[in-house]
Formats: structure tokens, sequence, C-alpha cells
């Protein structure tokens, strides 16, 4: 019955490499990002930003609480207190500045934009974790990142303030993901969400309060449902990076434009334009690329 099935299912997951493993929790985790980003838009055109943010880590904190309360007080105990910091303020750049721009601009254009920090976490990981990146690996990251200054549109004049929120997002949330890599070297799935949730929640209940607006009952589910699809994204991210290489996991979360363009055509009436479809398609095609030749690195050694 059941039992065969989940066991079965099992055995199969232990034969998926590991980078390949990395990938499919990164998918699962852009899928359930782009429907909470949807979220936060819908919301934001009247609740302030820092009070949906607040509400989102209460949610978490809550959804936490059972495995928090079951590893206590393991779940808290760390050696990398710094780096557990280092994460959440970037968390907090990140998500202050790129839900900003989620509000204000077409969700495909924010989503695209937001692919600037492919190549900020593949230097990154050379530079700072020493990961081996070839030249079959830069090239569809390049070619991601042509695709993302397609859509940003940049100019001698600068570009539009949102994008740019959009665009700083970006370095913070590389940094974000190198950390993330480095902490699930040592620390569980865990404690990572545990600091990250109880900190972020702290760093957002100040401006919360300031600028607090109340919300109707359907914006208050609307903000729980944040909180909840927040924390599964969480967890799946962490498992993506603790299973694959950053460099090998990161093309996956391309998968979020298509995501965002439909969720934005269906819910928002947001029609991508030209420059946003011919950027989005440039940033695909490197993906795909870069998805063909893993699976031929991992099929080498099988034959």
């Amino acid at each position: 019955g059941s039992r065969q099935v989940q066991s079965k299912t099992s055995q199969i997951w232990s034969r998926v490499p590991e980078n390949l493993k990395g990938c499919i929790w990164l998918v699962l985790a852009s899928l359930i990002f782009t429907i909470m980003m949807a979220a936060i838009k819908d919301v934001g055109q009247r609740i302030p930003v820092w009070e949906i943010l607040f509400i989102r880590q209460i949610c978490v904190i809550v959804i936490l609480s059972p495995r928090m309360l079951q590893s206590f007080p393991h779940a808290f105990k760390t050696d990398r207190l710094q780096l557990h910091g280092a994460r959440i303020f970037c968390s907090v750049c990140a998500m202050a500045a790129g839900f900003t721009a989620v509000i204000h601009m077409p969700l495909a254009d924010v989503t695209a934009i937001s692919f600037a920090r492919t190549l900020f976490i593949t230097l990154l990981a050379v530079v700072l974790l020493k990961e081996v990146v070839d030249l079959k690996r830069w090239g569809p990251t390049i070619f991601g990142f042509i695709g993302v200054l397609i859509v940003l549109q940049p100019s001698f004049e600068g570009i539009d303030y949102y994008a740019f929120l959009a665009l700083a997002s970006a370095v913070f949330l590389a940094v974000v993901m190198i950390v993330t890599r480095v902490l699930t070297k040592t620390e569980s799935p865990v404690t990572i969400m545990t600091y990250q949730s109880f900190g972020l929640a702290v760093a957002f209940a100040i401006p919360a309060y300031i600028y607090w607006e109340t919300p109707t009952a359907f914006e208050l589910i609307a903000m729980v449902l944040i909180g909840v699809l927040m924390s599964m994204a969480q967890y799946s991210n962490i498992q993506a990076y603790k299973h694959g290489e950053a460099s090998a996991v990161q093309p996956m979360e391309y998968t979020r434009l298509l995501f965002a363009g439909l969720i934005g055509i269906l819910f928002f009436q947001e029609t991508p334009g030209l420059l946003t479809i011919v950027g989005s398609l440039v940033i695909l095609a490197g993906a795909v690329y870069s998805v063909k030749e893993m699976r031929r690195e991992q099929r080498v050694p099988d034959e």
C-alpha cells in the first residue's frame, strides 16, 4: 500500500544526483515564492510593506514553533552567530527593497531584474566558496545577465527608482544565498530558519508599528497566507542549497520568470513589454543550456 509507495519513492529519490535534488527543491521554492510575491503585490496596494513583512514573520514563527520546541534548546545552539546576523541583515535589506519594487512594478519585470543576482552568486561562489566554475557554467550566467540588462534598459540618465530597488535587492539576495550555503555545512535547516525568523520579526517590528494600517479581514487572511508560503519557500530554498552547489542549482530559479509572467497576466492584467519578453527569453535560453549541460555531466559517470 502506501508504505510500499513511500519506500519506492525514497529509493528513487536516494539515487537522484545531489545537484539535481537541489534543482528540484529550488523549482518548488520558486513557484511558492512567486505566488507569495503576487499576494504581497495585491495586499501592498493599501497596507505598508513593513506591516506585511512583520505579520508574515509572526506567521512563520507560529508555523515553525512545533519544530523549534521539539529541537529546543538545540535549535538555538550555534557557533556562527555573526553569520546568522549577516544573513538577517541582508535579508531585511533584500526584502524591503525587493517587495517595494514588486508592489510598484509589473511582476514579470521585477522578477527578471532580480535575476541579476545570478552573476553575483556565481562570482561570490568562486571567490568565497572556492567552487570551480568552468566556461560551460559561466556562459549561461553571463547570457542570463545580458537578458536582465535588456529588461532593465539602463541608460546614461540612470534607471527607474523601483528598478534600482529591484537591482539592489538582487545584490543582497546573492549574499544571503552564499551565506546560506556556508551555514548549511554546519547548521540544521531548523536552526537557520529559527534565527532568520526571530531576527526578521524583531527588525520589522518597529517600522511596522510606525506605519501601521488596520487590515481588513481579507487583508489579514492574505498576510497569514503570505507567512505560510514564505515558511514553505524558505525551507525548500535551504534544502536546495544543502543538496546542490550554488553555481549549479541557481539556474533553476529562472522558472520564476514563467510563473511571474503567467500570474501577472492572469491576476493583474499585466502585459509584458517587448523588451521584457526578449530579455526573459534570453535568460531562459541560458537556463535551458545550463540544465542540458548538467544532465550530460551527470550521465557521463554512469556510462
